[in-house]
């Protein structure tokens, strides 16, 4: 209820909305003040013929401008098996021999969804994996080439421009059946393009191991304090120069910083965790024990604790 003027009783009162006939009345002397009013919300009544056909959603989906047409295109739905029904299904069909400039690219932005909402990542980096895939398309250069590399590619290179890196393993996880090795070519090969068109460097994004950690410390089920100190342990692993990638760091930070909790987690399970081998791991955790004094907080563990870990 709200309130409005009423002529009749010369003063502002409560009206009541009457939805079914648009009319707005005066709820103390019933006079309609307004009648016939346009209701400006959606509309979700279904007027289908189709009596299996329960989506009541007869509103479209939001305007694309990667795409010709705005994403605003008529798609004659498919009929549920009525044979009054000929007249729609045969309208399908021509409308599916009819040619859409935009088919390719509306089943590659399907891809990039389903690949995207598989690893959980947030409408930006999807909506910029489309538009780079849009750049790339357009020059037409990609055709022979694998396009589930080249998709999964961008969706990598989003992640990295966003600041919301994920390793290639990850991206390979989802990428229907595409390799890490594919998907490092078809990422420099895009980077490549997109150099060429912009005339310029493409800016990535620089990755740290502190990417990594919460999503890593996830995975092994790691306690609040234990993650404290592991994000804590990789900040001050970048004052050191450790020539070992970020992800092989943020792995072998954790099994460190596990080893010292009362929690201890085997090499194995940090290895799945992470998508590290367990011999980079050894690897640079040999590196990094020289410095372990000074990267392992003081309030987390104690001299004496870090004497008792094992030496690589």
């Amino acid at each position: 209820m709200a309130d409005a003027y009423c002529s009749d009783c010369k003063r502002n009162t409560e009206v009541v909305f009457d939805h079914s006939a648009g009319d707005t009345v005066c709820s103390e002397c019933g006079l309609v003040l307004e009648s016939h009013s346009i209701d400006e919300t959606s509309e979700w009544r279904t007027f289908a013929n189709e009596s299996g056909d329960n989506d009541p959603v007869r509103v479209g989906g939001p305007t694309n401008p990667l795409l010709t047409d705005g994403g605003l295109s008529t798609v004659i739905s498919k009929p549920n098996g009525v044979t009054s029904d000929f007249l729609s299904s045969s309208l399908g069909r021509w409308q599916n021999r009819g040619s859409n400039p935009d088919r390719s690219l509306i089943l590659a932005f399907k891809t990039i969804a389903t690949m995207s909402d598989r690893l959980g990542l947030v409408a930006t980096i999807k909506d910029r994996a489309n538009e780079i895939y849009k750049k790339v398309e357009d020059q037409k250069s990609s055709r022979g080439r694998n396009q589930d590399a080249i998709l999964a590619a961008c969706l990598y290179i989003a992640c990295r421009q966003e600041d919301k890196p994920r390793t290639v393993k990850e991206i390979c996880s989802v990428a229907n059946g595409a390799t890490k090795k594919e998907i490092g070519r078809a990422k420099e090969y895009i980077v490549k393009q997109l150099e060429l068109e912009m005339g310029q460097s493409v800016e990535m994004g620089t990755i740290h191991a502190g990417d990594f950690m919460r999503r890593f410390c996830s995975n092994l089920g790691m306690t609040n304090q234990t993650v404290k100190a592991a994000q804590e342990a990789v900040q001050k692993s970048e004052e050191f120069d450790i020539r070992r990638s970020p992800i092989s760091i943020a792995a072998a930070v954790i099994y460190i910083v596990t080893q010292l909790s009362d929690d201890k987690k085997p090499l194995k399970d940090v290895s799945l965790a992470t998508g590290v081998a367990e011999g980079t791991i050894r690897n640079s955790y040999k590196d990094l024990y020289p410095h372990i004094s000074k990267i392992i907080p003081n309030w987390y563990a104690k001299a004496e604790d870090l004497k008792n870990l094992s030496s690589p």
